[in-house]
């Protein structure tokens, strides 16, 4: 019984062994003085400008989208401030009228005792 055990094991398992793990190139910044030859310090410097081009261009695009988003919550800003003052002008101009008609009231009839 364990050796059907570990003879399925085995067979389950070979292919991960004896399969060659694949070299992946993870882009970044390399220091290129230890090359030796010119071609391949020429190399790996065009590598990393490409490296740091691709981040600046992934950047940029991240900080531009941002602006655009702070520039659209600004204009929406601005127009709730708009709208928040002339709602703060109408109040205003509501509490100023009821102020006169109370000062009209109360000289209309100094006036009607001035005329006696």
């Amino acid at each position: 019984m364990m050796n059907r055990i570990v003879l399925m094991a085995s067979i389950v398992l070979a292919p991960a062994f004896l399969t060659p793990a694949s070299a992946q190139d993870v882009p970044g910044i390399e220091i290129c003085t230890a090359e030796k030859t010119m071609e391949r310090r020429t190399s790996c410097l065009q590598s990393n400008v490409n490296f740091l081009m691709s981040a600046i261009s992934r950047l940029s695009g991240e900080h531009r989208q941002k602006l655009d988003a702070a520039n659209r919550q600004i204009d929406g800003l601005k127009s709730a401030v708009v709208a928040l003052q002339k709602t703060v002008d109408d109040l205003q101009a509501a509490q100023k009228k009821p102020a006169e008609d109370t000062k009209k009231k109360v000289d209309a009839p100094a006036a009607k005792d001035a005329a006696k």
